[in-house]
Order: structure tokens, then C-alpha cells, then sequence
């Protein structure tokens, strides 16, 4: 496995879920933790980061935390980096320049942090295929370890370009909605629809899904947030071999398209 490679793993993504009620965020967290989920991902966006340093507590050295710097000017973004180096434990594993925004001037002092061990690695994010033209350059610079993009079965732009650059380029990659649309989550395929996937630990739709990404060998870290803590032991089920092969993945697309 290359060096910058994370998983596969199912991690935990924090958008819409506990926001700022510690109560719960020390639920899913440790929720979470106990599945075996490493990888919790936040930002200033969500309203959330604050919420999960204190579900960390003792725990902080269990979990890998990948946040984001969410600000127009070197000002603002320092000022979040100041908080987060508070609230984590003097450290980010993984920092992301959220959605581009203003990448190149971040990514200046960004990497000046990692070289001093506060942060540990860097990507780059965003969510909207319209500007994975600009997340491609700003992945060719080499300067960043890691792409956060979206990727399901129904949202498959980025296998144009970026996940084959990604791979080109050993950059680890971290997908953000990996259950598409949850709409979708609530008239899940049936039970027998799903049968050909038992064999591969897949019990619910949700599993089959996050096991579609995670058995493409381009992909490190799937992220599917909840705010329910039972779900968190349910999805990181899906992190374990085996892993599915052509004709299952095939299976999970036409099955996303009914």
C-alpha cells in the first residue's frame, strides 16, 4: 500500500448531525470509535468542531480528525487553525482546504504547519463537479496528500478525472456523500434484491452502497454522516473485506437506479 494510502475504512462525517450539542456528539462519537471508525471529518462550515473535541476528550489519540479551512482571508483561516489546534489536542491529522477556497494562499502557510507537526497531512475538497477542473490543477501541483470528493452510484463524475489522477498521482482519496441521496435510504431494494451481496457482509442497503465505493481500490475513506449512534456500528461493517467485484458493483448501480 502507498504511503499516503489511509484505508479503505468507513469514517464518520459530521455535516447536519450534532452540530454544536456535545451530548450527542459524545454519542456518535463514541459510537463511532467503538466500531472501529478513525477517520472523523469536520469543518468550520458545520458548526461542529468544537462539539467533537470535547466527544474526544481522552479518546483524541484513537481518532484521526480531518478538518477543513473554510475562510476568504489568511486572517480568518489562521484564526480557525488557532481554534482547531485548541480544541484537538495541539494537532490536525489531516487539514483540507475546504471547497478551494482561496487554495493557494492556505496552502502557503499550511504547509509551513506541516513541516512544524501540526498538521499531519493536506487535501483539498469540493463537492460540485462543475469545479473539478480547478480541484484537478490544484491536485497536479503535488502539494497536497489528499482529495475529498463526492462519489456514489449516482454521482459518478468524478471517475472521468480525478480518481484516475488521484491514483496517477498516490493521492489518497476521502468521499464525502457515499449514500447519494438519503432520499433514496428511506425505500431501500428489498431484502431478495439484496441477496447476492450477502456473501460479502452486505446487510442493508446502506452497507452495499458504502462497500460500492470502498471496492473501488482508487478509494481510501467513505464518510457517511448520521447523527444516530447505532448507525455507526452498522456502517463500519461495510469497511471489511471481502470487497466487491465487478458484476456486485454493477449490481448496486442498477439497483440505485430503480
Amino acid at each position: 500500500m502507498e504511503e499516503r494510502r489511509l484505508g479503505p475504512v468507513v469514517g464518520l462525517g459530521t455535516w447536519n448531525t450534532f452540530g454544536r450539542d456535545v451530548s450527542l456528539a459524545r454519542e456518535v462519537v463514541g459510537s463511532a470509535l467503538g466500531a472501529g471508525c478513525r477517520v472523523l471529518d469536520s469543518s468550520p462550515m458545520y458548526g461542529s468542531e468544537e462539539a467533537l473535541g470535547l466527544a474526544l476528550e481522552e479518546r483524541r489519540d484513537e481518532a484521526t480528525v480531518a478538518t477543513k479551512i473554510w475562510a476568504q482571508s489568511w486572517e480568518e483561516g489562521r484564526t480557525q487553525f488557532a481554534d482547531q489546534l485548541s480544541w484537538f489536542g495541539g494537532r490536525v491529522d489531516i487539514e483540507q482546504i475546504h471547497n478551494l477556497v482561496q487554495w493557494r494562499g492556505h496552502l502557503r502557510w499550511l504547509e509551513d504547519e506541516r513541516k512544524e507537526g501540526r498538521v499531519g497531512k493536506l487535501g483539498v475538497t469540493h463537492y460540485d463537479a462543475g469545479a473539478f477542473g480547478e480541484l484537478s490543477r490544484a491536485m497536479e501541483n503535488g502539494r497536497f496528500d489528499i482529495v475529498q470528493l463526492p462519489y456514489s452510484p449516482v454521482e459518478r463524475e468524478c471517475e472521468r478525472e480525478l480518481l484516475p489522477l488521484a491514483a496517477e498521482l498516490g493521492i489518497a482519496v476521502i468521499v464525502m456523500r457515499p449514500l447519494g441521496d438519503k432520499s433514496r435510504l428511506r425505500n431501500p431494494p428489498s431484502r431478495e434484491e439484496l441477496e447476492p451481496l450477502r456473501a460479502f457482509g452486505v446487510e442493508t442497503w446502506a452497507q452495499a452502497l458504502l462497500k460500492w465505493a470502498l471496492s473501488d481500490e482508487r478509494v481510501d475513506v467513505v464518510i457517511p454522516a448520521t447523527s444516530k449512534p447505532e448507525r455507526t456500528a452498522e456502517n463500519a461493517r461495510a469497511g471489511s473485506p471481502p470487497w466487491l467485484g465487478p458484476e456486485e458493483r454493477d449490481l448496486v448501480e442498477r439497483l440505485a437506479r430503480t
